[in-house]
């Protein structure tokens, strides 16, 4: 602009000196817009990526708490009892969260409520038939699902799943039942046969 007299000092511009969105994202030079910058939260580095929430979040995900346990050797199930099946061998479990000591059993995690896909596997070393036999997960104490066979049938290796909604703090444990005309039986001890295994679902 022209002037008369003494050139204007410069004075730099101050944020009440523009009004609100003049600058245009055209003005701003790619890439100079630092993480720091960012409003966003959550973590801000190179293994997260911004969501349309306005959040930093990790890519893909695992299917954890995640557990394998396995029984290694017989144990007696009584005639006509519902009894846990100690699966007594960890293969894997990502957050110390199936116990293989004392309860047998897989317990939510803190922090890790959601969709469970649960898997249990039993078996009679027995090559008689069965009056009955079952074998049930349950869930804070309470059967959730069972699979039974009645009316005379041989019991091989068989299992039993479900997918179910868990809040932190419940525990899934493993049950066999069966009624042998009144005797005692041994489940196998081969970890092929016995096992009981579960992981949390994502994106679900």
């Amino acid at each position: 602009m022209a002037y008369i007299g003494k050139v204007p000092t410069a004075v730099p511009l101050g944020t009440s000196d523009l009004a609100d969105s003049i600058v245009t994202s055209a003005k701003i030079t790619d890439g100079t817009i630092a993480l720091a910058d960012l409003s966003a939260t959550g973590t801000k580095d190179a293994t997260t990526f911004l969501r349309g929430d306005n959040t930093f979040a990790v890519a893909g995900g695992d299917n954890t708490p995640s557990f394998l346990a396995k029984r290694n050797s017989a144990q007696s199930i009584p005639n006509n009892t519902d009894t846990k099946i100690q699966y007594n061998v960890e293969t894997y479990d990502t957050n110390s969260a199936y116990d293989a000591s004392t309860n047998y059993r897989f317990t939510v995690p803190s922090g890790h409520a959601g969709k469970y896909f649960l898997c249990c596997s039993g078996a009679i070393n027995d090559t008689n038939d069965f009056n009955h036999l079952s074998i049930q997960i349950n869930k804070n104490g309470s059967t959730i699902i069972s699979y039974d066979l009645d009316a005379n049938q041989h019991f091989g290796v068989r299992k039993t799943q479900i997918i179910d909604d868990a809040s932190e703090g419940d525990y899934y444990e493993v049950y066999l039942r069966h009624d042998y005309f009144g005797g005692n039986r041994d489940t196998y001890g081969n970890t092929q046969a016995m096992y009981f295994f579960g992981y949390k679902l994502i994106g679900v």
